[in-house]
């Protein structure tokens, strides 16, 4: 079996997918993160397929450390996208041609089911009021979630007493109404500094949170051990991290979770390595996942087949019909009892609907982040 394309989509909304195709007529699908940077990644997807055409598609490790070290500069969010859709599309045939799914193929099933999280809201938890925020949450309760995640608002460097007592006042509300036995996380997006999380960590702690994530940014992980060592509260980070050079100290540094995303983070196979790289240090992993259905496939893929996996993200519940739409049976992801339930299809365990990827590739996006500014007119953090 040989390759004989490889071509990148811009999938509205925001996504990108990969399709490889190979001369025996089996077909595997990637998707790649970055939606901020999309036609830069798709790019970088074309000019990595110049070294795989015309090569076997089932020696995805010998492929993921030709397209990783082939170029003299390395890793990053762009190219290890771009690797990781191939990456994921290369899984998927391989399971394809034997017929299992790629959770087999990892070494079999360590779970029957993948709990997972809904986002609550939206990129503020304080723009609405907590009635709001609470009949919002029992909406999905209703839908059989058992764990939220919500994001506080932008804060500055040292910000006035208020700003934790109105988060706390939300997030006590939350817990009061869906009590002890759901879970509650919260997403910083690296908005705190060091002194506002030093500050608001304690406040938080008697909501006994499952995680508060990225509370500093990616770039001063060097500094969580700070936190970690001062708060009870479990601290969670890695979306913004891409191989598993970039997690070996982070995983030492007293961090209970790790959130590498599959789509971002060098694919199955790198992430993969990243969650048994973890386990020696007891901590557990929450794959990051805000992206796409092929994204969520081959999360959930990894779950199955983790030991050390807690809980995983998805976009379903934010994007509906447009997360749908692509998928000829949508019911592959059955939700039972706030969980996913294991696949058994071969490769990622979904069928993509092709005609659907081209007719909204023919429209494309150009995804953007949104920008945040402070009152003072300096930029804030998303």
């Amino acid at each position: 079996m040989k390759i004989t394309t490889i071509e990148a989509f811009l999938a509205p909304p925001e996504w990108t997918f990969v399709r490889v195709e190979t001369d025996e007529g089996i077909t595997g699908w990637g998707e790649a993160g970055m939606s901020f940077r999309a036609r830069a990644v798709r790019e970088a997807i074309h000019d990595m397929r110049e070294i795989l055409i015309g090569q076997d598609p089932t020696k995805i490790e010998f492929h993921w450390q030709v397209m990783r070290k082939s170029s003299f500069f390395r890793g990053g969010p762009v190219l290890s996208s771009a690797l990781a859709a191939i990456d994921i599309a290369l899984w998927d045939i391989l399971g394809k041609s034997l017929g299992v799914p790629v959770h087999v193929l990892l070494g079999g099933p360590v779970r029957e089911t993948a709990r997972a999280y809904a986002w609550i809201g939206g990129d503020d938890l304080c723009a609405i009021s907590s009635e709001e925020l609470v009949d919002e949450t029992l909406g999905l309760v209703d839908q059989g979630f058992t764990a939220f995640k919500l994001t506080p608002p932008k804060t500055s460097a040292i910000d006035v007493p208020s700003y934790g007592s109105k988060l706390m006042g939300h997030l006590s509300a939350l817990r009061n109404s869906i009590g002890p036995d759901r879970d509650i996380a919260l997403d910083v997006h690296g908005r705190w500094s060091k002194t506002m999380a030093r500050r608001l960590l304690p406040i938080l702690e008697p909501l006994d949170l499952i995680f508060v994530e990225e509370p500093i940014l990616a770039e001063n992980l060097h500094m969580v051990g700070e936190l970690t060592s001062t708060t009870k509260l479990p601290i969670a980070t890695g979306e913004r991290l891409f191989s598993r050079w970039d997690f070996l100290d982070v995983v030492k540094s007293g961090v209970a979770v790790i959130q590498p995303d599959v789509a971002l983070a060098g694919g199955i196979s790198e992430t993969r390595r990243i969650a048994a790289q973890a386990e020696p240090y007891d901590v557990v992993v929450a794959p990051h996942c805000p992206f796409g259905p092929i994204t969520l496939a081959a999360s959930l893929q990894i779950d199955f087949a983790t030991p050390n996996f807690l809980i995983q993200e998805q976009s379903i519940t934010f994007f509906g019909d447009q997360f749908l739409r692509y998928l000829k049976d949508p019911s592959v992801f059955n939700f039972k009892d706030g969980s996913f339930v294991q696949t058994t299809a071969p490769g990622l365990g979904i069928e993509i609907d092709e005609s659907m990827v081209l007719r909204m590739a023919a429209i494309g996006h150009n995804h953007k982040q949104p920008l945040w500014w402070h009152s003072d007119g300096s930029y804030a953090e998303f």
